[in-house]
This record gives structure tokens, C-alpha cells and sequence, in this order.
């Protein structure tokens, strides 16, 4: 069968893992998924990938996308088919090494936890796992997509909420009376509150306002990293060092903390709400691909969440027909053919995203898959 390598992140945790029955006992009788028993066409209503493997181990480096993708034509499918044993202590988290199968329960798909590192012993016909205490950091568990990528954005945000930029620190002075600040030079900064020194922040300079293209609100600002330093003086104002510079710094400049904490631990899934957003900023307009952040013109008011999915499309250029009366040619002029009936193109979809931070009027999503460049203005939509 096929074999499909796939991670995740470090606060103790101690579960107990019980007896886990993948076959009879704990979970309702079940079989091995087949190759016969791949896809939508044998009954379910779940999309498995045709070679969806009957088993797979998960490797650090994992996320959950990839895992689901593994088993699912759909990612967003997953929470319906992820069969959990209540009688494990945190059931939904999945680690390097654990052993998922592909099962069928009540003639229904399943991907179940089939191993955790327990010695397996046969009983009844079904495989159990020997009760043991597993001690793993909650960082080392696989989460919805990548960590280091979300939390990168955090600590540099280029793209800002209105009350991210109300409330955040801000460059007050610069030492010396220096009017721009770089590397090397020191700042003054309020509203950093108990900081503690050598802490350090992101510098970022807000700058074009982002509005709703329909309703023309104003929901957020794009920003430009600016450069970084550690809090030399605790107080307020604070003082620091800037250690990175990509740009002078002004008074007026917002900081960031550059360690975030950020909630990852959520899973892949399609909106119950009907969505209907556009992208009204994309954070890196010079590179096209997997893992661009991307801001929406809806939020938590529209029942956005984070791990929602969203069909990302190009809105349909309007054309003008001029052939449809015939006798007309591709040689005609210009001028002619701008007299033709026009005629709405289809809207084309060109990826997928997942929301990672929703606020109440705007959010952060992820792009997960594209094959063109997603702009501002494009639609994001239920998949």
C-alpha cells in the first residue's frame, strides 16, 4: 500500500492510554478498509483518496492537512471520519510514531488510532494495547498546519486588525533626538507594561488602511516590518536596542512581541455558516504558493473560526461576444469587437485556505493549496 510521510509541536502532558480495540471490543464491530472500498462510489458520503493507505504512521513534520490528505480527496472531511477512543486521555491529539487505520464502521469510513506505542497482544480477535502511561510535551503533538509559519506572522504582522494597532506599544522618541532610528540605535517605547528585559519585539510601521470592498468599512491596516530588538530598560517607556533593521524606524511605529503564543490546536473543517468573502490583502505579493497569509473581508460576525476552509476563486472576467450573430472573424477590429454582447466568464477556483485568527469584522487565513497567484479582490467561499 502506499506510504505517505507526514509532525507537530512542546507543557507535559500525561495520558493514560487504556485498551484500544481496532478491530472488536471498544469500538463497534469493524473491517480493514479494502481496495474495493476506496471511494464515494461504494456508498459512503465521505471522498477517500483512491490509494488511501490501510495504515500509516506519523512522522514528525506531520500536520493534520497532510495527514488528512493522506486519507481524504477533501481535507475539510476529516472530523468525520477521525473515530476516537473516549477512554484515551486527550483522544483527539495524535503524535510522531502513532499507527492510524483506515477502518469501516458500520459501513462507514474511519480513521482510527491503531497504535501509540503500546505492545499490542491479540485477544477475541481484536488487537489491544497494553495500559501504560504516555508522557509526551503537548509541543511534540501534530497540529491543523504548521507552527512555525503562524507564529512567524504573529511576531512580524504585516497585515493588522484595527484593535491590534489601537492597542499595541509604540515608538515614542528615539534616543539623542534622532529623528529615524537603525540598527544600533536605541528607542523609547510605551505601552510595553511589564515586559521583561531582554524580551524582545518586532518594530512595525503601519501603513495603507484595509477596507471591505463591499460595504467600504474599515476592517484593518497592511503593515512593513520595520526590524527588531530586545527591551534594554524595563518601564514605561521601555527602552531598546535595535539589534535588526529593514527599514528606519519612526515615531509612531507599533511593536509586537516576537515570541507569540499561538492556538493551533484545531482541525481541519468546512463552514456550517455560508460564506461569501473576498481577500482584501495578501501579505507577500512577490511569491505565489503554500503558506501565504491572506486577510478576509469576514470574521467571528460571519461565524468564521479558526480551521475553517475556504475555496479560494478568481472572479470571471466579462468579455465582449461578437460572434454570436455570425459572419464575424478574429481579424475584426478592435473597435468592432468592443460592440459585442458581453459575456460573464465563470469564476474559476485556484486553491484553498484556512482561517488561523478570526476577529470580529476581518481574519487570517492560510493558503494550503493554489495553481495561481491569489490577488486582492479574489473570492473565498465554502469548499
Amino acid at each position: 500500500m502506499k506510504a505517505a510521510n507526514l509532525a507537530f509541536r512542546p507543557a507535559i502532558v500525561v495520558s493514560l492510554i487504556a485498551g484500544l480495540t481496532v478491530f472488536t471490543g471498544l469500538l463497534p464491530v469493524s473491517s480493514t478498509a479494502q481496495d474495493t472500498q476506496r471511494t464515494i462510489a461504494t456508498g459512503s458520503n465521505i471522498p477517500l483518496t483512491a490509494d488511501a493507505p490501510n495504515e500509516y504512521t506519523v512522522k514528525t513534520g506531520d500536520t493534520l492537512w497532510d495527514i488528512s490528505k493522506v486519507f481524504l480527496r477533501d481535507p475539510w472531511y476529516w472530523p468525520e471520519i477521525w473515530y476516537v477512543n473516549p477512554q484515551v486521555a486527550n483522544p483527539h491529539l495524535i503524535y510522531p510514531g502513532d499507527v492510524l487505520k483506515l477502518v469501516y464502521i458500520d459501513g462507514q469510513p474511519r480513521v482510527t488510532l491503531g497504535d501509540r506505542g503500546g505492545e499490542a497482544t491479540e485477544s477475541g480477535g481484536g488487537k489491544h494495547l497494553t495500559p501504560q502511561v504516555r508522557r509526551e510535551p503537548l509541543s511534540q503533538a501534530i497540529t491543523a498546519i504548521p507552527y512555525d509559519v503562524i507564529a512567524g506572522f504573529m511576531g512580524r504582522p504585516t497585515l493588522l486588525d484595527g484593535d491590534q494597532v489601537k492597542n499595541a506599544p509604540y515608538v515614542v522618541a528615539l534616543r539623542d533626538g534622532h529623528v529615524i532610528g537603525a540598527t544600533g540605535n536605541e528607542i523609547y517605547a510605551v505601552g510595553i507594561g511589564s515586559a521583561a528585559a531582554d524580551s524582545r519585539y518586532s518594530i512595525i510601521h503601519v501603513e495603507e488602511k484595509l477596507y471591505d470592498p463591499e460595504t467600504r468599512d474599515m476592517l484593518g491596516y497592511s503593515g512593513i516590518y520595520v526590524g527588531s530588538g530586545p527591551v534594554a530598560t524595563t518601564g514605561d517607556p521601555a527602552k531598546l536596542v535595535l539589534t535588526d533593521s529593514a527599514r528606519e524606524a519612526l515615531q509612531g511605529d507599533k511593536l509586537f512581541p516576537e515570541s507569540t503564543d499561538v492556538n493551533v490546536d484545531f482541525v481541519p473543517h468546512a463552514p456550517a455558516a455560508n460564506i461569501d468573502a473576498r481577500v482584501i490583502a495578501v501579505r507577500d505579493h512577490t511569491r505565489m504558493g503554500q503558506y501565504q497569509v491572506i486577510a478576509l473581508n469576514r470574521g467571528q460576525r460571519a461565524g468564521l473560526e479558526p480551521g475553517h476552509v475556504l475555496a479560494i476563486s478568481q472572479i470571471g472576467n466579462v468579455v465582449r461576444d461578437t460572434y454570436s450573430k455570425g459572419g464575424m472573424s478574429a481579424t475584426t477590429s478592435a473597435t468592432s469587437r468592443g460592440h459585442g454582447k458581453p459575456v460573464q466568464l465563470p469564476d474559476e477556483r485556484i486553491g484553498l485556505a484556512m482561517v488561523f485568527k478570526a476577529f470580529d469584522k476581518m481574519s487570517y487565513a492560510l493558503v494550503m493549496e493554489t495553481s495561481h497567484e491569489i490577488r486582492q479582490g479574489d473570492l473565498a467561499r465554502n469548499p
